[in-house]
Parts: structure tokens; C-alpha cells; sequence
């Protein structure tokens, strides 16, 4: 009994160290970004590697704040993050209650069909989006962006909050209309409270997507003052003449710390709602 107590204790042992060398090595390439961002421009070309910056300085980050627009680039990320997880949550939380539900003609193909749509490359519509963007005159404009990420993650979030959905029990609902609660009632006040972590988990999701996505915010916002942080960071080292390693990762850095603090918040619901509303389909 005791000697596998200690080959259990080894066996527990050797697979928490394994973990943690993996994490150390996963924390590499981010831990060395964040050192480029304390060092000076000379440290990027250099051949030898070090984790701790040899010229400590914070021009690099002074230089984001007073030589690029990184303040207008955060302030057209936070109004699109917003604007977009507003809409697209609008939208899919009623949606995913509707088929979670009620049965319909046609609600099975509704969401085979939105699945399959999901699985196609957002790159292949670019070229109609961008040709009816600007017959619409939408180029260079908020509503259009937040109406293509919203469409966009509206079938992810439907899909999680179905799932969760689901998970919530019918008869609770039925004792409530039992008791006199009407349809909007019974949403406010039970639906949506027992739901609260797939919501905000879903939510957080759709605002990390646009925080992070770059390929139509550089395609349909074509002025310097209209990019995002996203944008903003491909354009710090798209130059050959003005790229500066040092620079990008101090922009890089403080475009992360505002999802960081948002996931560190939320982790209490990370595991529950995402994995409540995936397993359910």
C-alpha cells in the first residue's frame, strides 16, 4: 500500500514538472517579446539572446504614446469591440433561446446551414463585402465593420448559447408560466440569470475577435485615423525603412494588457460556459 502511495506521489510528481517546462516554454517567445519592448533599437539585430533587456529603457513605450495615434487606434478598437459584442449577442442570445425552445419547420437546416457557412474562410466574401461597401458608401466606416464582425460571430454564438440553453431545465419555465409569468418576464428573470456565464463567456469571445482581427479592418478602413489597434500594429512593421522591433513590441504589449485584464476577470466563468454550450448540440 505504501509503495504505491509513493509511485503514485512520483508518477504525480513527474507530470507536474512536465507541465510546468511546458508552460516555461510556451512563455518564451512572450517573455523575449516583452524584454524587446524594454530595449533599446539596437538589441533586435543583435545575435545573442537574453530575456533580461542589456539597455533598460522606456522610450519604446513613450514613443507609442507620443509619436504614433495609439489613443485614436484603442478608441476605434474599444467602439467597434463594444458595438459589435452588443449587436451580434442581441441577435444570437434571442436566436439560440428561439431554437433551444421552440420546434420549428426548417430549425434543424437553419442550423446545419449556419454551421457550414461558419466553416468557409472569411477571406472568400472580402471581395463582395468590399465591392458592397463601397456602393453603399460604408468604406471607412464603423456601422460597416461592426455589421461583417457581428454577422460573422453571430453563428459562433449562437451555437454556444444554444448549447447552454439546452442545459437549463424546461420545468423551471413551466413552473413560472404556472405561477403567471409571462414569456419576457420569464427570460429576464430566470432565462438569462441562470445563463449569465455562457453570456458573458460568449460575449468575451466576440470582443477578443474584434479586438484582434486585422484582415478586414486594414481592407475596409483605408485612413491612419480609422485603423484599429490591430491595424495600427500591422502598419508598425509593414515598412522596411520604418520598422523598429523594439517599437512593435511595446505597441504589441499594451495592446494585450486590456484583454488580459478581461480574461483574469471572467476565468471563473471560462470553463462552465464554454463547455456547458459546447457540449450540448
Amino acid at each position: 500500500m505504501k509503495r504505491k502511495k509513493i509511485k503514485n506521489t512520483i508518477k504525480l510528481t513527474a507530470l507536474h514538472i512536465t507541465f510546468i517546462m511546458i508552460c516555461l516554454v510556451c512563455l518564451v517567445p512572450i517573455l523575449y517579446a516583452l524584454s524587446l519592448s524594454f530595449s533599446g533599437s539596437s538589441s533586435a539585430l543583435s545575435s545573442d539572446f537574453h530575456l533580461i533587456p542589456q539597455d533598460f529603457t522606456w522610450k519604446n513605450y513613450q514613443a507609442v504614446f507620443t509619436e504614433k495615434p495609439f489613443l485614436m487606434w484603442l478608441k476605434n478598437s474599444v467602439i467597434l469591440s463594444i458595438g459589435t459584442m452588443i449587436l451580434a449577442m442581441g441577435f444570437a442570445v434571442s436566436a439560440a433561446y428561439a431554437v433551444s425552445r421552440y420546434r420549428f419547420k426548417g430549425r434543424r437546416g437553419l442550423m446545419m446551414t449556419l454551421l457550414m457557412l461558419n466553416a468557409f474562410p472569411q477571406i472568400l466574401s472580402m471581395f463582395a463585402i468590399f465591392r458592397l461597401f463601397k456602393t453603399m458608401n460604408l468604406l471607412n466606416s464603423r456601422i460597416g465593420l461592426i455589421l461583417v464582425y457581428a454577422g460573422s460571430m453571430c453563428i459562433f454564438a449562437i451555437w454556444n448559447m444554444k448549447g447552454y440553453f439546452d442545459t437549463i431545465p424546461e420545468e423551471i419555465e413551466e413552473a413560472a408560466k404556472i405561477d403567471g409569468a409571462g414569456d419576457f418576464r420569464i427570460m429576464a428573470k430566470i432565462v438569462l440569470p441562470l445563463a449569465r456565464p455562457a453570456i458573458i463567456v460568449t460575449a468575451v469571445m466576440v470582443l477578443i475577435f474584434v479586438w484582434n482581427e486585422y484582415l478586414f479592418a486594414t481592407t475596409f478602413m483605408l485612413n491612419e485615423s480609422s485603423y484599429t489597434l490591430a491595424g495600427g500594429l500591422y502598419q508598425l512593421q509593414a515598412s522596411d525603412y520604418s520598422r523598429s522591433w523594439p517599437l512593435f513590441t511595446a505597441a504589441a504589449v499594451m495592446v494585450s494588457v486590456p484583454i488580459l485584464v478581461i480574461f483574469f476577470c471572467i476565468q471563473k466563468y471560462m470553463v462552465s460556459g464554454l463547455t456547458a454550450g459546447g457540449v450540448k448540440g
